[in-house]
């Protein structure tokens, strides 16, 4: 008797859990459809302004680890 009565709160249980998962990916979908996304030319000058700032910062990365470098060899 006692062994059914678990059983029947394990199913109960996992019933629950699959419900909240259904509705999590239901939310899910609803909020994805509710995205503003940007249309081709947004997104390519998005793209290119993000590979600009990049560079740039590469570049002055670069340059700064050239001077410490620089310096250190000085220093050493």
């Amino acid at each position: 008797m006692m062994a059914k009565i678990a059983q029947g709160k394990a199913e109960a249980k996992m019933s629950g859990r699959r419900k909240r998962i259904a509705k999590y990916f239901r939310d899910v979908i609803s909020e994805v459809k509710k995205v503003s996304w940007p249309d081709r030319k947004e997104l390519v000058n998005a793209t290119i302004a993000a590979i600009v700032f990049i560079v740039i910062f590469a570049i002055v990365v670069g340059i700064v680890d050239l001077i410490l470098g620089q310096l250190l060899k000085l220093i050493t």
